[in-house]
């Protein structure tokens, strides 16, 4: 992560998650002390970082969202992955062509703690929706980011 946001920040602002992948992306939106809860926003199949990056970008003309938050996995040694670089590239990619601002979080173990509240949650019948899964470690990476930002 490239630095922690400041509460002044991200207060008010509405924040699109995504956890990114070559099969589906997933996302999760949150207006900050607006939205009573982070909500699951669904996934896009996963074409090419050009289609998603333009998918994203309807998404954010649609939905009025004001910055972005990009879960970069990493080792849990902490060390990068080939992945990391191909996030890493792909936020760079974001960056570019966005008029918003895009924070990295590590997003490291977030899909394992997706399956684990998927299962112990009656809204997912107790069980893995995978097609739900991506859009809850979105949300995931979306919690993380809004608890820890800094006065």
């Amino acid at each position: 992560m490239e630095r922690a946001p400041l509460k002044t920040e991200i207060d008010r602002k509405h924040i699109l998650a995504i956890d990114y992948g070559r099969k589906f992306t997933g996302l999760s939106n949150y207006k900050v002390n607006i939205d009573p809860m982070i909500l699951l926003f669904g996934r896009v199949k996963f074409e090419s970082d050009q289609q998603l990056m333009q998918e994203i970008q309807t998404i954010i003309e649609d939905e009025f969202i004001d910055l972005i938050v990009l879960g970069i996995p990493r080792f849990t040694d902490g060390k990068d992955s080939t992945m990391t670089k191909v996030i890493s590239s792909f936020g760079e990619l974001l960056k570019t062509n966005l008029d918003i601002p895009v924070f990295y979080i590590d997003e490291t173990l977030t899909t394992f703690e997706a399956k684990e509240r998927m299962q112990s949650d009656p809204r997912f019948n107790f069980e893995v929706d995978m097609t739900k899964i991506d859009a809850m470690s979105a949300l995931i990476i979306l919690e993380q980011f809004v608890n820890i930002a800094t006065d």
